[in-house]
């Protein structure tokens, strides 16, 4: 997604953005992630605790990490992975609730359509 923090979502890259989180496992792993805050986890220690192992998982972080949402670093010989777009997943947040109950007479409680 590569968004600086004070640019728009545009509509297109939200659904990029979303494309990538559109599979069960892939946001799991994301989940997983986010849970190891932003230390991350060896590309092994993210398999056993998301159950996603080898090529899969492979293949599902290099979705994230093309839609920005987790970085993958090489230390020594181990691979660490991190959620690494936590602005950007409020960026998603924010671009869905961003025009919440525009279209009410009354605004709902508990959101802002600033």
């Amino acid at each position: 997604m590569n968004m600086k923090h004070d640019d728009c979502l545009t509509l297109a890259q939200a659904a990029s953005t979303f494309s990538a989180l559109g599979s069960e496992q892939r946001l799991h792993v994301l989940r997983v992630l986010v849970r190891a805050g932003p230390s991350g986890l060896t590309i092994g220690e993210l398999g056993r605790r998301s159950g996603v192992t080898g090529s899969t998982l492979t293949h599902h972080m290099k979705l994230l990490s093309a839609a920005g949402l987790v970085r993958q670093e090489r230390q020594g010989r181990s691979i660490i992975c991190a959620a690494a777009a936590y602005e950007e997943m409020q960026g998603l947040v924010d671009f869905l609730l961003s025009e919440c109950c525009a279209d009410c007479a009354a605004p709902q409680q508990g959101y802002d359509n600033d």
